[in-house]
């Protein structure tokens, strides 16, 4: 009896090359061999969409295994799409305080202008005096607070810009309102011995000895009805507490010089300054001043009026 012989079926491999074969010579190809000696399969063109991803879908391209970004896709993990957000904009810096111009303790003809213009709108009643006082910072607070500006009682940039576009420029005797003005230069005929300087152009008086200033204060004439005579004169008569017989007025620490017109201290050239005048007279608003010229002038001493 033979032994019974199984058949082996061909090894699988070997099964699929001969098919290969068998299919290329029906293709009339030849099987490229890849490798380094091979040509390589040309690369894969992925056209880019309008949204920044392959095929315009906005998301992954296909095959990609998840783990590169395409152009304009979320990245992993991303929460499904959500676009970046915008950097924070750089915020604003704060705007500086206006500077400072003039402040509590300032002197100067800018600040007497300063209050000159803060009387053209009725926030200064006194001055100028060219010392910014505290009158002055209460009548500047003031003003700030109607404009609804920074409640300083400095004047800042600001703060003047304002006061400027609604006054005007004050005039000479608008600044030296309440006196203050420099004396103007002594008449040659007060140069010698003891003198009462007047000047009717600069407003002043000037106690003079020898030719030296002693002491000078600001002075107030008549009106144009009653003028203050101009001339030398001589002190005739004193009173420190003289009270006119003819218009029922004070007249403390008078200096008599020539008929019922003299030097002396006037309350109202104190109060109103140059908005007044006096009947004749020339009048001093500084008491202090006029109480210390009493006390050294003589009678007989020149008194010269001029222009």
């Amino acid at each position: 009896m033979r032994p019974f012989r199984t058949a082996v079926a061909a090894p699988p491999v070997r099964a699929g090359l001969a098919a290969c074969a068998v299919f290329a010579l029906l293709c009339a190809c030849e099987p490229q061999a890849g490798g380094a000696q091979g040509r390589q399969p040309p690369p894969i063109s992925i056209s880019i969409g309008p949204t920044g991803t392959p095929d315009g879908k906005g998301g992954a391209a296909k095959g990609s295994g998840g783990g590169r970004e395409t152009a304009g896709a979320p990245a992993k993990g991303s929460g499904g799409g959500a676009s970046r957000s915008a950097p924070p904009a750089a915020s604003t810096p704060a705007a500086a305080p206006a500077a400072v111009l003039w402040s509590s303790g300032d002197t100067g003809p800018r600040v007497r202008e300063l209050q000159a213009r803060l009387r053209q709108v009725a926030w200064l009643h006194d001055g100028p005096t060219g010392t910014y006082d505290d009158l002055t910072a209460q009548a500047v607070e003031g003003f700030q607070r109607k404009r609804g500006l920074p409640r300083t009682g400095e004047t800042d940039t600001v703060t003047w810009q304002r006061l400027r576009g609604m006054t005007r420029e004050p005039g000479y005797w608008e600044l030296y309102a309440m006196g203050g003005q420099p004396a103007a230069p002594p008449d040659p005929r007060c140069l010698s011995g003891r003198v009462l300087c007047i000047s009717k152009t600069s407003r002043t008086l000037r106690w003079m000895i020898d030719g030296r200033t002693v002491s000078t204060m600001a002075v107030r004439f008549g009106t144009e009805h009653t003028p203050t005579r101009e001339g030398v004169f001589k002190v005739y008569f004193k009173s420190r507490h003289h009270v006119s017989t003819l218009y029922d007025s004070p007249m403390p620490y008078a200096m008599f010089f020539s008929g019922g017109q003299a030097v002396h201290f006037s309350q109202d050239f104190a109060a109103r300054g140059y908005s007044g005048g006096s009947h004749g007279c020339v009048n001093v608003r500084d008491e202090k001043a006029v109480a210390a010229l009493f006390a050294q002038v003589r009678n007989g001493d020149k008194v010269v009026v001029h222009w």
